[in-house]
């Protein structure tokens, strides 16, 4: 039997794997190889990493992982859970049932793209959700924001640290008056009608194309489309879970332990509105830290 068994192998899970084996406890991380940040061609504001490709950095952790003998990396997919603190029971895709006292549960989200054409093909090049992991690269240019809901005004206070030139795509949502007038206090244009199709302009350049009016070009298009977690298990368990404009992210305390005791969580899983390779580094290495003492007799 494993100490911990983690589910889901990317920046949160070999984060929290790294803390366990260097406490010499017996760990499996299975994953499916398909990370969030696939589509990035860049990885930014991971201090020692800033500017690899994202995959490169997943390749080297598990490279450096390879010297821990009680880290085992596993291709596998997790198609159940059961059983209780100290006797979990993992059952994987290939039909092997694992055992362990604790579970970090770090498989993320997956992002729910508009039927709108160009948008998939533009995720993480053209169109991007996290200023910290690619306004640097674009500051001072033409950026758009596609409007979600009330909480993109924080979007647009925030963008003003990269830029004074913004555009706001309403996308068929009533915007407030007050937020309006907010909106052209600032200089920044919001355009009405719904957006029907996004053409690339190379690099992070995109061409908008609206149901009503001309296309906009800007340097670089923000938005913010629903996610949901990238598997169902936390369903099965019946863990705590929390609304968010984005979608449900795990509950979890301030050790990083969710609703059912011996399983923690970290990553996108409980922070998708923040997607940072750095954020979810930590906070893995933060459940496996607190996963590790909880064993402690």
């Amino acid at each position: 039997m494993d100490d911990v068994i983690i589910i889901g192998g990317s920046f949160a899970g070999l984060a929290a794997a790294l803390q366990l084996g260097r406490a010499r406890r017996k760990v499996s991380v299975l994953d499916t190889g398909l990370p969030r940040n696939r589509f990035a061609g860049r990885s930014h504001g991971m201090l020692g990493h800033d500017h690899k490709p994202p995959l490169d950095i997943l390749a080297e952790a598990r490279q450096q992982l390879a010297r821990y003998p009680a880290i085992k990396l596993v291709n596998a997919r997790a198609d159940s859970i059961s059983g209780t603190i100290d006797n979990f029971s993992v059952l994987t895709g290939d039909g092997e049932s694992l055992g362990a006292r604790r579970l970090i549960l770090s498989y993320g989200v997956v992002d729910q793209m508009p039927a709108v054409p160009g948008f998939t093909e533009s995720w993480g090049t053209s169109i991007v959700p996290c200023p910290y992991c690619d306004g640097f690269e674009v500051a001072g240019q033409h950026w758009g924001l596609v409007w979600s809901g009330p909480q993109s005004m924080n979007q647009v206070r925030l963008f003003h640290d990269w830029t004074d030139r913004l555009t706001v795509f309403a996308e068929g949502h009533d915007i407030a008056p007050d937020m309006r007038a907010d909106l052209a206090g600032r200089q920044v244009p919001a355009v009405d009608g719904r957006i029907i199709g996004i053409a690339r302009r190379g690099g992070h350049g995109a061409t908008v194309k609206l149901d009503t009016g001309p296309d906009v070009a800007v340097d670089i298009l923000f938005a913010h489309p629903r996610n949901k977690p990238s598997a169902s298990l936390h369903e099965s368990l019946g863990l705590a879970t929390v609304e968010t404009p984005l979608g449900i992210v795990l509950k979890v305390d301030e050790r990083r332990e969710t609703s059912m005791p011996g399983i923690y969580a970290a990553g996108d899983l409980t922070n998708p509105a923040i997607p940072s390779v750095t954020t979810a580094s930590w906070q893995g290495a933060m459940a496996g830290i607190f996963a590790q003492q909880s064993m402690l007799v």
